[in-house]
């Protein structure tokens, strides 16, 4: 077994003590500087001055008074301190937090003082390591972490929320048991054989293994919905100029954020905001509108347009209502051949002169909306299509259900599933015993990886270096 593969959060914790700043930069009330390790309370004792004397600090209870240089009694800042003892904390390690007042200036001459005083600073996503190599949380909750930080709606949030509170861990726990309970039958059978165990019976060991593999292809399944509600997807509206790109994008924002004008060819570069559609964190592009460019500017704002395009999850085809297809619209039908879109036709409010008949045989099978940007008609309408291409059905009332949105988390599960299926093969092909003790096996490694069971270092330093540093 390789040196640096770990079978449970038993890595040997690092002695030293570690302190960063765990508030964001920039200006606020309170900031925050974190301390965890041994030397965390020795630390506090020497940089903190209390208002009032203090025989014995107790863990998890604030104190008021000063963070004095003992180098120079000079005071830093008027602070609160809380020193939280082990094992009841968020490392399992002795923690000091000093609440300072939110300057980074002040915060990093605090941090400077801690780290003379005998700290170092953290590497990024330290101190929830520890927690995770201490057994506090497993690996897919360490994950939740940094998911519940970078959430961008309130579903990503639930699906991160999920997550660190055991959920996924707690089902993952549930099929191991039964796999386990498999296995130890089977080892039994196959290294006692004068003891006249009863043999496995295989019926019924097959048919849990096909409730797993259910388990296991709902889980799975769920992943192209937990991703687009933790990742977002990227949305391009696409048309020719002065069809009213600019104006969708405001309405669907609620705000002026592009310039509009009757002018064709104002929007030169791509304009990017998010919007929150039903819980998809959806990051809309107003482009430039596609047509032979009249200057080297529109043709650079064309070229960008015409990239979008080609990275974008969606398109939001646009098509002037008022006026008949012509070659411009032509040629951005074919340059968005093979897209995933919607055919958005807008001024809704003024005489249709475009042939809709002719619209949808051209894009069969694609979704159809009628719109007027201007009045803001049927918005809500375009909202439901572009939701509905994503996802596919409608799981917002479903707050609890369970899904994964980790791509690691779904390389594991798929495995795994594949193991549980050749040990159903070998049983219904009769193969032995030891056949389908191997698949167990096999199975239970890919759902220990998830857990942080059997994790490489490589691994776990990939994960943890997305955090910022004081978490």
């Amino acid at each position: 077994m390789s040196d640096n593969l770990h079978r449970g959060p038993i890595q040997e914790l690092k002695k030293d003590t570690i302190a960063a700043i765990s508030t964001p930069f920039g200006e606020s009330g309170i900031g925050i500087v974190r301390v965890s390790g041994e030397l965390a309370e020795p630390i506090a004792k020497r940089i903190f001055k209390p208002k009032k004397d203090i025989k014995e600090y107790k863990s998890h209870q604030f104190y008021y008074g000063e963070i004095i240089d003992p180098n120079t009694n000079r005071m830093l800042d008027e602070v609160l301190i809380v020193i939280m003892r082990s094992p009841k904390t968020y490392t399992r390690e002795d923690i000091l937090e000093i609440h300072c007042h939110g300057g980074h200036l002040v915060l990093q001459k605090v941090l400077e003082l801690v780290i003379k005083e005998g700290a170092r600073l953290a590497e990024p996503g330290e101190f929830t390591k520890r927690a995770f190599l201490s057994g506090r949380i497993d690996l897919t909750q360490a994950e939740a972490v940094i998911d519940l930080i970078k959430a961008k709606t309130e579903l990503g949030l639930n699906i991160a929320s999920q997550q660190l509170r055991g959920l996924l861990k707690t089902e993952l726990i549930s099929l191991k048991e039964r796999l386990v309970e498999h296995l130890s039958f089977i080892e039994a059978s196959i290294d006692f054989p004068e003891e006249d165990i009863e043999l496995p019976k295989l019926d019924e060991m097959k048919k849990d293994f096909l409730d797993i593999l259910k388990r296991l292809d709902d889980l799975i399944s769920s992943y192209h919905e937990g991703r687009i509600f933790k990742e977002g997807v990227s949305c391009a509206i696409v048309g020719k100029p002065n069809v009213g790109k600019s104006s969708l994008l405001n309405v669907l924002l609620k705000e002026d954020r592009a310039i509009v004008t009757p002018i064709p060819g104002t929007t030169r570069d791509t304009i990017e905001e998010v919007l929150n559609i039903f819980g998809i964190p959806v990051r809309l592009i107003d482009t430039a509108g596609l047509r032979k460019p009249k200057d080297s500017i529109e043709e650079e704002g064309i070229k960008r347009a015409k990239r979008k395009v080609s990275d974008a999850d969606l398109i939001l085809l646009i098509i002037d209502g008022s006026r008949e297809i012509d070659e411009n619209d032509l040629d951005i039908f074919n340059e968005t051949r093979g897209k995933k879109k919607v055919i958005v036709i807008n001024k809704k409010d003024l005489p249709m002169k475009v042939n809709l008949d002719d619209l949808k045989r051209r894009f069969e099978g694609e979704s159809i909306v009628l719109i007027s940007a201007l009045k803001n008609w049927a918005i809500d309408e375009l909202k439901e299509k572009i939701y509905n291409i994503l996802v596919g059905k409608d799981i917002r009332i479903r707050a609890d259900h369970l899904m994964i949105a980790n791509l690691r988390h779904k390389i594991s599960l798929e495995r795994a599933k594949e193991n549980i299926g050749n040990a159903v093969n070998c049983i219904e092909t009769g193969l032995s015993l030891e056949f389908i003790a191997f698949e167990i096996r096999q199975a239970l490694e890919a759902l220990g990886e998830m857990v942080g069971e059997t994790t490489t270092d490589e691994v776990l330093n990939r994960i943890f270096e997305q955090f910022c540093i004081g978490k």
